[in-house]
């Protein structure tokens, strides 16, 4: 069995380079929406038997782009939203002065000294959303086999993404600092009986 992670089209705070967490429930603006057209046809000819989304609007309408050309329903898991970052929420990248990756590496670490801004840690995310990523395998490679070419897709976030593929490659959290995953970017993992690899990654060919 195949996962397919895909992360969400541009919305307005993308494009202002502003924090988007879990408690922003931004949608798509028009480039997110033709990112999310193009995703759909180019994942048109793949075995797609489910479609799950995170709660997001952005990520719903991604996810809808991709199920009209499979005529599936969109599943909504309230586990694979975006990472909750607080009182980060809203602000605007470029005031950091690094990565947002890095900075919550930092803020991660210096936790005990910041519980005001009340947010949460990638561990505490991996650990939700690969209960998802478990329930699905167990639900599809059951029924599907774990060798064919049957996919399932998963339409999430930045966060959640890697937090799935550093978990299934038995690389840890804090790696996460070195990986980028861009708006609409596809990867693939292969669920088989002697393990789990990295097909694709970050893919925008599109």
């Amino acid at each position: 069995m195949r996962l397919i992670l895909v992360r969400h089209g541009e919305t307005s705070w993308n494009k202002e380079r502003r924090v988007q967490g879990g408690d922003s429930d931004i949608g798509l603006n028009e480039t997110g929406f033709e990112q999310a057209r193009k995703l759909g046809a180019f994942l048109k000819k793949e075995n797609i038997i489910a479609i799950h989304a995170s709660p997001m609007q952005r990520a719903i309408a991604t996810a809808e782009a991709i199920a009209n050309h499979h005529r599936l329903p969109v599943e909504v898991d309230q586990e694979l939203r975006e990472i909750g970052v607080g009182e980060l929420e809203g602000m605007s990248l470029p005031n950091l002065n690094t990565t947002f990756s890095q900075f919550l590496m930092r803020w991660w670490q210096q936790r005990g000294a910041r519980e005001s801004l009340d947010g949460e840690t990638l561990v505490e995310l991996q650990q939700r959303a690969w209960k998802v990523v478990e329930g699905l395998v167990r639900t599809y490679a059951a029924s599907h086999g774990h060798n064919d070419r049957t996919a399932v897709v998963v339409v999430s976030h930045f966060f959640v993404t890697l937090a799935i593929i550093l978990k299934a490659l038995d690389l840890p959290p804090d790696c996460f600092t070195k990986f980028r995953v861009d708006l609409g970017g596809v990867s693939i993992l292969e669920f088989n009986d002697y393990g789990t690899r990295l097909l694709t990654f970050n893919d925008t060919s599109y």
